[in-house]
């Protein structure tokens, strides 16, 4: 009776063991998001599951609570319990008393370790992860009252396990990271896109948005050289000659120094002034506050900014307190939807195939550059973004036209840039062409004829 008893309560603790495991690998498995949608709809039990997610960390520590205190009693009781039942039938087929003892033991052990294993251990676990929804549902409510009961104990447990990660000096995390990452979401647009179950266009959306969190306003500012500027003293009527000569909306007012930005003037503070007024008000008595925001802020803060401001237009500062350049709304629309070209933009292509290489706009950024020519050059987010920018630090100096470069690929290969015009002293526009790889070993010499000033050098 008390073998059978025994085996009752193995029996028991081994599906103990099951509930703890399919408690584990179902809330780590569960969709999230789908059941706050039902919670959310007015489902009770996937409002307790996603309460239960809420507290995932503690829920998994006192899952191995459960798991290891119902393991250890099974195998404390099991191996006895069985190995009573296992000795009459081994005396039975004739095995000598001497061994029957150790062979009952051996096979208890066998047999115990399989039903654990099977039981308690693999079938709970495939099951939460063919129906691992349907099961966080299921064990909700029991999971927050097993949480509840245990609770002050799981959390000596953590504290102790957590002073000891400390010790050794890694900062424990309290929940998991749900989701796939940026970079993995961008490696399934890229394999949709390959297979054909997502078109050109909208891939490249998808992966714009993708980066656009990552992307600062100095990416995608107008920088401060191509600034149109109005200073302080000028009237109200040079204004509105200079936007129909420029074209633009808005425009920086400045004041004694091109630094200090007084603030912002244009086609909303001329509407409503009569036509004899024009030349009567100066643009500093007119222009409305600007919006300054910091270069380093990312796109999605800068919106926010703009939003909560009214403003469409804001003036973009460096970290001196400086005017780094200006940036609206189209501009960063832009960085999702590609160029938005108006009447007032003068359209320049970004990359026009030349023979076996491409001439670049010198002053987009490498990524951009990248996707245009299939061509990965490499970055240094710290010294700089641009094509230009590139080559002015391979170089060490300021370029001039003819100047010439090859640079290591990240992808192992080698290319050449050559300077083909330049602009206020920066590149341009540049040759770009990538190098076979037999052509290597004569592109690593540097060289500067006197009559063009051009210069290869490697990198």
């Amino acid at each position: 009776m008390s073998a059978v008893l025994g085996l009752l309560a193995v029996l028991v603790l081994t599906a103990g063991t099951g509930y703890f495991v399919a408690q584990e690998f179902a809330y780590v498995a569960a969709d999230r998001l789908s059941l706050a949608r039902e919670a959310a709809a007015g489902d009770k039990r996937a409002a307790r599951a996603v309460k239960v997610l809420e507290r995932l960390s503690f829920m998994l520590s006192g899952a191995q609570l459960g798991i290891t205190v119902t393991g250890l009693v099974v195998g404390f009781l099991a191996e006895p319990a069985l190995a009573e039942l296992l000795r009459p039938l081994l005396t039975g087929v004739g095995i000598p008393d001497t061994a029957v003892s150790g062979i009952a033991l051996t096979l208890a052990f066998a047999l115990a370790t399989v039903i654990q294993m099977v039981l308690g251990e693999l079938a709970p676990k495939n099951l939460a992860l063919a129906i691992p929804d349907r099961l966080a549902k299921a064990l909700g409510a029991s999971t927050l009252a097993y949480l509840k009961v245990a609770g002050p104990l799981i959390r000596v447990f953590d504290a102790a396990a957590n002073k000891i990660l400390r010790r050794i000096g890694i900062e424990p995390v309290e929940e998991l990271h749900h989701g796939a990452t940026l970079e993995e979401l961008g490696h399934l647009i890229g394999e949709s896109h390959d297979h054909g179950q997502l078109p050109r266009a909208t891939a490249d959306l998808l992966e714009s948005a993708l980066e656009f969190s990552e992307r600062r306003l100095a990416e995608v500012m107008v920088p401060r050289v191509d600034v149109d500027t109005i200073p302080a003293a000028a009237s109200v009527e040079d204004v509105a000659l200079l936007i129909a000569r420029r074209g633009h909306s808005h425009y920086p007012v400045i004041g004694r120094r091109t630094d200090d930005v007084v603030g912002v003037v244009g086609v909303r503070e001329l509407m409503p002034l009569p036509a004899d007024d024009l030349a009567r008000q100066s643009a500093e008595a007119l222009a409305r506050p600007a919006l300054f925001l910091p270069d380093r802020l990312a796109l999605p803060g800068a919106i926010e900014q703009m939003e909560a401001a009214g403003e469409e237009f804001a003036v973009v500062l460096d970290e001196h307190g400086g005017l780094a350049g200006i940036v609206t709304f189209e501009d960063i629309a832009e960085e999702l939807v590609g160029e938005i070209a108006d009447e007032s933009d003068r359209v320049v292509p970004l990359a026009v195939r030349e023979g076996n290489g491409w001439l670049v706009d010198a002053g987009r950024r490498i990524d951009e550059a990248a996707e245009a020519t299939g061509i990965t050059l490499p970055e240094d987010d710290e010294d700089f973004e641009t094509v230009a920018g590139l080559v002015i630090d391979r170089l060490g100096r300021l370029p001039a036209i003819g100047d010439r470069l090859t640079v290591d690929l990240p992808d192992g290969g080698r290319a050449t840039i050559e300077v083909t015009a330049v602009d206020r002293h920066v590149p341009e526009r540049i040759r770009l062409s990538r190098l076979p790889d037999h052509e290597h070993t004569a592109e690593n010499t540097m060289q500067a004829p006197p009559a063009d000033r051009s210069e290869e050098r490697p990198v």
